[in-house]
């Protein structure tokens, strides 16, 4: 879902730079993350995400503006610009909806399974040939996620489910992504999914609106720039250093769920999360590594850029 493959050992600069910028960004989304699951407690899914894309623009149009303009909004294929942009509404939905029921942590680390089912489908999708090591990276991969579901068990609640619909709603919005990289600018996508997404969000607000209060204005003010800025900063990072460097930081984003969780609602995940979770962290490391050689992996859930 980012941007076109780098060339091959980038400056031990520009490295660092892909590392801090990669960091920053999993911050930032963890921040939108416990945003969208406090407003959760007001507010439906629906009217989040609206909120989310409407002052998402913000940080968009300074990226269009430093961007190239409106030339750099070309595009030759606005069919699947379009249909780019549902598959991303879908995913966050689903995972904002989620928030509203299970831990933070718990959400974050099943979230992790998109390159999981992105490797799984880019063989009968995209027809890239996919080896033996990684269907077992997958495999492992989603035995922990089995782990940290835990069906048949009194401690499953099925709100999860959620979360892996929408890493398989953004996985397969990557993988359009990748076929659309050769021909589409990063603004372009950004510029059409976040624009896409806030119109996908208003045919429901009648259904959920509720009028924000004046002290919530300020959070869904900064869940979209946040939000925008972490989407941006994303780009920048892949641009600076390879995926195979970069993958293992994209997990701290757990670190800080599990973080914010404990602080703002008590929550502690059990031993099994902790367990699954480094299964599946370990799977998409080892994925991403194995990619790395001519391509790239996406950053997770429902951000495009």
């Amino acid at each position: 879902m980012k941007q076109p493959p780098l060339a091959a050992d980038p400056p031990v600069e520009r490295i660092g730079t892909g590392i801090a910028c990669l960091v920053a960004a999993a911050f930032c989304f963890s921040v939108t993350d416990a945003l969208a699951k406090w407003l959760g407690q007001d507010y439906a899914a629906i009217e989040i995400l609206f909120f989310r894309y409407l002052f998402g623009m913000l940080p968009v149009a300074v990226l269009i503006w430093y961007g190239g303009g409106l030339a750099a909004l070309r595009t030759r294929r606005p069919g699947v610009h379009a249909l780019r942009a549902g598959l991303l509404f879908l995913a966050l939905y689903l995972f904002f909806e989620a928030l509203q029921h299970i831990p933070l942590a718990d959400a974050i680390a099943a979230a992790f399974t998109a390159p999981l089912f992105i490797t799984a489908m880019s063989g009968p999708v995209l027809g890239e040939t996919v080896g033996f090591r990684r269907w077992a990276a997958v495999l492992a991969g989603f035995i922990g996620a089995l782990i940290i579901l835990r069906p048949g068990s009194a401690s499953f609640d099925p709100a999860v489910l959620l979360v892996l619909g929408s890493a398989l709603s953004f996985s397969v919005m990557v993988l359009l992504t990748r076929r659309m990289i050769r021909t589409e600018t990063n603004v372009a996508m950004v510029t059409y999914s976040t624009l896409g997404a806030f119109l996908a969000s208003l045919p429901f607000l009648v259904f959920v609106w509720r009028p924000p209060a004046s002290e919530d204005m300020g959070l869904f003010l900064l869940l979209g720039i946040v939000g925008g800025i972490a989407a941006y900063v994303v780009v920048v990072a892949y641009r600076n250093a390879p995926v195979s460097v970069l993958a293992p930081f994209d997990y701290t984003t757990l670190i800080w769920g599990v973080l914010f969780g404990w602080l703002i609602w008590n929550e502690q995940p059990a031993l099994p999360v902790w367990i699954g979770a480094a299964l599946v962290c370990a799977s998409g490391v080892y994925i991403a590594r194995r990619e790395s050689k001519g391509k790239t992996i996406p950053h997770r859930k429902g951000e495009s850029v």
